[in-house]
């Protein structure tokens, strides 16, 4: 691959992550942190801090701090393992649940709006290589890899 192109995605990633996380603050919205934990527990359910670690690369104390502020906020709860698990879990609340949605909402419209001029093949395409994209993020282990 040549170094060059590579350079070009970095470049890009950067802005599409600083613009992001611009529309999530925009009129209320959650910031990005706690858009990232209460997408992650809407999607994969009750979770531990250990698990949230462990899926969003985050050190422990990093999510202490970021779920503490979420349950003053009123947007999680801990409960009781539902499996019977030593640990604690997170999950959202009603109003987590209502935030998130407001918010995704909200990034949705505006995407919606940005890719408007946009091909559905062209929209299709694109979605299919940031589920591409954000997969190999998600299997990547910068241990195991040389360069």
């Amino acid at each position: 691959m040549e170094r060059r192109r590579i350079a070009d995605i970095e470049y890009a990633q950067m802005l599409l992550s600083r613009y992001t996380i611009a529309q999530l603050r925009h009129d209320g919205g959650l910031d990005r942190s706690a858009y990232v934990v209460l997408a992650r527990l809407a999607s994969d359910g009750p979770l531990s801090i250990g698990e949230l670690s462990e899926l969003l690369r985050l050190d422990a104390s990093t999510l202490q701090r970021q779920t503490g502020a979420a349950m003053r906020a009123g947007l999680v709860d801990r409960i009781p393992d539902p499996d019977g698990g030593p640990a604690r879990k997170f999950t959202l609340t009603a109003e987590g649940r209502t935030r998130l949605d407001a918010t995704r909402d909200r990034s949705i419209h505006a995407l919606g709006q940005i890719l408007a001029d946009w091909t559905d093949d062209d929209v299709d395409r694109f979605a299919d290589l940031l589920h591409r994209f954000n997969a190999a993020i998600e299997a990547y282990n910068p241990g195991s890899r040389k360069g």
